[in-house]
């Protein structure tokens, strides 16, 4: 055999360990079936995580108490209140050193979790309930917000707040999305170019609150 035909496998093992392994397909975590982009989510209570599942799984976890409560359909719901707007003291009474926060209670925990994006991925920020009741609690957004499932996600930007009422698992696509492009002190223009991209997308699928509060 020559050393020609010796080298083309050495070669080609080479450019397969430098090449990234093509992504595997997701799954779903309970039936094991192949699910597409876009697929639902349900969240893990106990280990307070999401989980990917087909559409018929989800419809399982769909009635509150099914699996003992242990894993809760996430919503897809996205809901506006135009009527309510957080102005500069409101918002810097929150002490949040980022310009984009969610809040969700957890029900295991009995109390409300205050998240941003950074580099590190989701980060916690101590939360003052009283500051809370002050600022959101009394909103009708809160009103309506499901634990574990939904979020209110907050932003402020160019002198203006903005916040919705959301599914949980799109804000940690948020955080995970900051998280690839986050580069420097303040994300860069990549990943301020993804945020502002973002919010134009919640804002296009948020439905504005009606005036009765009806969900």
């Amino acid at each position: 055999m020559s050393v020609r035909q010796i080298a083309r496998p050495g070669t080609a093992l080479l450019r397969r360990l430098r090449e990234p392994a093509p992504p595997q397909p997701e799954r779903c975590a309970f039936c094991g079936l192949q699910l597409p982009p876009g697929h639902r989510h349900v969240v893990d209570t106990e280990e307070r995580a999401l989980a990917c599942t087909c559409t018929a799984c989800a419809m399982l976890f769909q009635q509150p108490g099914a699996a003992d409560g242990r894993y809760r359909k996430v919503p897809d719901r996205c809901l506006a209140d135009p009527a309510h707007e957080l102005d500069d003291t409101a918002w810097e009474s929150l002490r949040i050193p980022v310009s984009t926060v969610f809040f969700f209670r957890n029900a295991v925990l009995d109390r409300l979790v205050a998240l941003y994006p950074s580099p590190a991925g989701p980060t916690e920020s101590e939360l003052d309930p009283q500051t809370w009741e002050a600022v959101l609690g009394g909103s009708r957004l809160a009103a309506l917000l499901e634990p574990d499932v939904e979020a209110l996600l907050l932003r402020r930007a160019a002198g203006r707040s903005q916040c919705f009422l959301v599914p949980i698992d799109i804000c940690y696509e948020l955080v995970g999305r900051m998280r690839l492009h986050w580069q420097g002190f303040d994300g860069g223009a990549k990943a301020q170019a993804e945020l502002e991209a973002f919010f134009g997308r919640v804002q296009e699928r948020s439905r504005a609150l009606p005036e009765d509060g009806a969900s």
